[in-house]
């Protein structure tokens, strides 16, 4: 007779919500557990300050939230591979430093100088994210700073992808 619906027709739709989601792999590395804190927090603190009587701040942390939210997407999709014009680690590096500065100025302006208690939650998600952002930076720097003393301004492929293929011998 005739398929209106099959039960097989689910599928397709569940196969497309996956494919929107990180995979696993990425999700349980460093790198994705912090985009996913990143992520988490300015949402959180975008929430805190749209409630608040310091919703001035609100942009910034909404910004921020969709530049992860992509990072977050680029780099679960494989994106940054396949798109080598742009220079990812240093995108992420800059990223990073200014979300932190910019975090850590508008929380100590939400905390001190708002009374409501929304705009205190949103300076306390404030400093978290401070934190998580300066954690990626630094972690960033140092696997930068790693890959140019190895010699890999010879090159023009990405530091995280080039960590492990040199060794002590290649450097004079």
């Amino acid at each position: 007779m005739g398929d209106i619906e099959t039960p097989s027709s689910i599928h397709p739709r569940q196969t497309v919500l996956l494919s929107v989601l990180p995979s696993k792999e990425f999700a349980s590395s460093r790198k994705g557990m912090l985009l996913i804190a990143e992520v988490a927090l300015s949402f959180v603190s975008f929430i805190c300050f749209a409630a608040s009587t310091a919703a001035a701040f609100v942009t910034f942390p909404l910004l921020e939230f969709l530049t992860a939210l992509f990072l977050l997407f680029a780099y679960s999709i494989k994106f940054n591979e396949r798109f080598k014009g742009f220079l990812w680690p240093l995108m992420d590096f800059l990223r990073c430093v200014t979300a932190s500065i910019i975090f850590f100025i508008i929380s100590i302006m939400s905390v001190s100088k708002y009374v409501d208690a929304a705009s205190k939650a949103a300076g306390i998600f404030g400093f978290i994210a401070t934190i998580v952002f300066a954690l990626d930076f630094y972690l960033i720097f140092n696997e930068l700073a790693t890959f140019l003393k190895q010699g890999g301004g010879e090159t023009n492929e990405e530091p995280s992808r080039q960590q492990g293929e040199f060794s002590d011998s290649d450097s004079d």
